[in-house]
């Protein structure tokens, strides 16, 4: 089934709610109508019927109702709706007085009479609506008789008929104009969707620099806009880190292949003695272990930045883990005659391998920096938004341009020495990351020729003295 456009269901909509409201208006309009010219007619009755008791009061018996009734003639007499009958007492029920066209019907005699009044509403033989008042009223000579009243409502109903046949006709009228008037409406609400129409069929891949105007959009979409604002710059962050990472990785990647490539065609160039053929597998060995090493690394980045990767989350003793680090460089350290001091403890949840491997870069880039004979300390803080682990040794130290992109991929602030120390240039991303999956976050601050000091900081949502 095709789907309409999204102007033409909310103009429909709202034209069907419009043209809803406009007949329940009309209809309440015409039950309140009928309603108010019943209360009026009634109380015109109720008017009529204390005169008539009042004059029925004034010396009058059933004898003088009939001889001399110009009293209540009077009350009566001018109004071409009102009818009178007064019935004389029981058991005769002699009709004493009959003003009008003689409405009441002999059916209308067994109406009851009682002492309040009652009413009842009937159609004559003519199709006019009547209402009739019944009442037992008390003459000057102590005798009750029975007084019927009646009032033809004709023109209460020509009155209704002429509202209805009205609001048949306007009623077309309005829907068209509130059908009008809604599409009108949508069409001027939605415009702002044609901005976003435009803008989504502009972004590409190779193009994410589009974005919505939030100005003098309605709320709802003002929010909507900053949304996808907000979503194309992560995207194009994303999309620029990916692009970069993989000129990174690329160009990673070439150098040791190029030396592989090279060292095997100049071997295989001539014919030679045993011994360079192994010199030459084992310098290749070197640059396979350093792509294994990248690769490795590469997959260890991508399991990080998985979601799931939260699922093993345990409660983990910061000091255990620093100290198990500290024993497996136990060796290098003591190669180059440094000093690793451990002090503090806290205990945060988290995966304990990944928080090894994050400690574990730290400190080997700490013992490859440190001068021979130097102390690198290990310190562990326990504090209110959480705990901190920091990892300082001294050194050359490191230019403040290259601390905010110390944590980048195949960042290195010394290319050459780098290199020639067999870093891929991925071990502060990986802590960034281990860090980041944590909730946390690492930083570094440096001294040109002083200390350098690393810090990984756990949230207080993760941390546990």
């Amino acid at each position: 089934m095709r789907t309409g456009s999204l102007s033409m269901r909310l103009g429909l909509t709202v034209s069907l709610m419009g043209a809803g409201l406009v007949v329940l208006l009309a209809t309440l309009a015409y039950l309140a109508l009928t309603h108010e010219l019943e209360n009026l007619a009634r109380k015109g009755l109720e008017s009529k019927m204390e005169q008539i008791q009042h004059s029925l009061l004034q010396d009058l018996n059933p004898r003088d109702i009939s001889a001399r009734p110009h009293s209540l003639l009077d009350l009566v007499m001018g109004h071409d709706n009102f009818y009178l009958s007064i019935i004389g007492p029981a058991p005769a029920d002699t009709v004493l007085l009959s003003v009008g066209a003689k409405p009441q019907e002999p059916l209308l005699l067994n109406f009851a009479a009682r002492e309040q009044l009652s009413f009842l509403n009937w159609i004559d033989g003519h199709g006019n609506q009547i209402l009739s008042a019944s009442s037992r009223m008390r003459l000057s000579s102590g005798d009750n008789v029975r007084v019927l009243l009646s009032l033809n409502r004709s023109d209460d109903q020509a009155l209704l008929s002429a509202y209805l046949r009205s609001t048949v006709i306007a009623l077309p009228l309005l829907l068209i104009l509130i059908g009008m008037g809604a599409w009108w409406l949508v069409q001027r609400g939605l415009a702002p969707l044609q901005q976003f129409s435009r803008v989504a069929g502009k972004v590409t891949t190779q193009d994410l620099t589009h974005r919505l105007t939030v100005e003098n959009l309605p709320r709802e979409l003002s929010e909507l806009a900053q949304g996808i604002n907000f979503m194309l710059d992560r995207l194009d962050a994303g999309v620029q880190q990916l692009s970069q990472f993989s000129d990174d990785l690329a160009h990673e990647l070439r150098a040791p292949l190029t030396n592989l490539m090279g060292k095997a065609q100049v071997t295989l160039s001539r014919a030679r003695a045993p011994e360079d053929y192994k010199s030459a597998l084992e310098s290749s060995t070197e640059e396979l272990d350093r792509l294994a090493r990248i690769v490795a690394d590469m997959l260890f980045l991508a399991q990080v930045s998985h979601p799931a990767a939260r699922a093993s989350f345990e409660a983990v003793s910061l000091a255990d883990e620093a100290h198990r680090v500290m024993e497996l460089f136990a060796l290098s350290a003591e190669d180059k005659q440094l000093t690793l001091s451990l002090s503090g403890d806290a205990c945060v949840q988290g995966d304990r391998l990944m928080i090894q491997r994050a400690i574990s870069n730290l400190l080997s880039n700490a013992i490859r920096h440190s001068p021979d004979g130097s102390c690198i300390s290990l310190l562990i803080e326990p504090h209110a938004k959480g705990a901190s682990l920091s990892v300082s040794n001294p050194g050359v130290g490191i230019e403040a341009q290259h601390l905010p992109h110390l944590f980048e991929r195949f960042y290195r602030a010394d290319n050459s020495r780098a290199r020639t120390e067999g870093g891929t240039g991925l071990g502060l991303a990986i802590v960034r990351s281990i860090m980041t999956l944590h909730q946390g976050q690492a930083d570094v601050s440096s001294v040109p020729d002083g200390i350098t000091l690393f810090r990984l900081i756990f949230p207080h949502g993760l941390a546990r003295e």
